[in-house]
């Protein structure tokens, strides 16, 4: 119990020396919206990198962080089943006409957006599934680690609550893919890929992810039909098939690692 109180406190200090130093470290003054943007989610990034780097010191590098193992694989991995998390869902929605594409929009910087949005991926992957998630896997169990992050992950996304239960089960399905991917490839870099296609392209492009107010769209996702497909509002965040999606991807990749585990399991048992 002791040890868990020291490790609950950990995670605390953690995060929430990181939500200060990200809220009290100025933006540089600009008048471009791309660039202010990219320094909103720079400033942030810079920070539980710091915090990652410093708590890291204290355990005395004791905690593996997992952050570039098996690179090309991660890669791979993240891309490929990033390509099939988005395609899925929008696929099967426009064949259904609930969504449809109306015009394209003409966005200045767009590459400085997309930036913006990548940075804001890692970070959040970086302070979900970095740290804490390991010191939570490695000191205690797997459980308590998936647990926690789980429902910080959720809560920082906390606009699916205003949106209802649907866009709440979507974003904590999609936590849990995350952290199955990231235990599948031993890496933060498929989870970080396959949330980047979601938010890069499923917002900056097609324009059915919700990000920060201001960040742009190319195209003009719009809805229609029942909003249990649809979304409604919420567009494709708020659908019963990105849940759908979600609960199948989370089994298949449970199935890859039970096969791994069997396999290695036999490799064992004949050595």
């Amino acid at each position: 119990m002791k040890k868990m109180a020291l490790s609950f406190v950990k995670c605390i200090t953690f995060f929430v020396g990181w939500a200060v130093a990200a809220s009290l470290l100025p933006l540089p003054p600009t008048e471009d919206p791309a660039i202010w943007r990219l320094w909103a989610e720079l400033i942030p990034l810079l920070s539980v990198i710091a915090f990652t780097l410093l708590f890291w010191l204290i355990e005395k590098r004791s905690i593996s962080l997992n952050l570039v193992k098996s690179p090309a694989k991660g890669f791979l991995t993240g891309a490929a089943a990033g390509a099939c998390w988005l395609a899925a869902p929008v696929l099967i929605l426009y064949a259904a006409h609930s969504i449809r594409f109306e015009g394209v929009n003409t966005v200045e910087n767009f590459p400085v957006w997309v930036l913006a949005a990548l940075l804001n991926v890692i970070m959040q992957e970086l302070l979900v599934r970095g740290y804490l998630y390991q010191l939570l896997k490695q000191r205690h169990n797997l459980a308590a680690a998936v647990i926690v992050t789980t429902a910080l992950f959720t809560l920082m996304h906390g606009g699916a609550f205003e949106a209802g239960p649907l866009p709440v089960l979507n974003v904590l399905t999609m936590s849990l893919l995350m952290t199955v991917v990231l235990e599948y490839t031993g890496s933060i870099i498929a989870p970080t890929v396959m949330h980047f296609i979601w938010n890069g392209v499923g917002a900056l492009v097609l324009g059915g992810v919700s990000l920060a107010d201001d960040y742009p769209h190319l195209l003009n996702m719009a809805v229609s039909g029942s909003p249990l497909l649809s979304g409604g509002t919420y567009r494709i965040e708020g659908s019963l098939i990105v849940l759908i999606t979600n609960a199948a991807l989370i089994g298949s990749f449970l199935l890859l690692c039970r096969r791994r585990r069997r396999v290695r399991q036999d490799l064992q048992n004949k050595g």
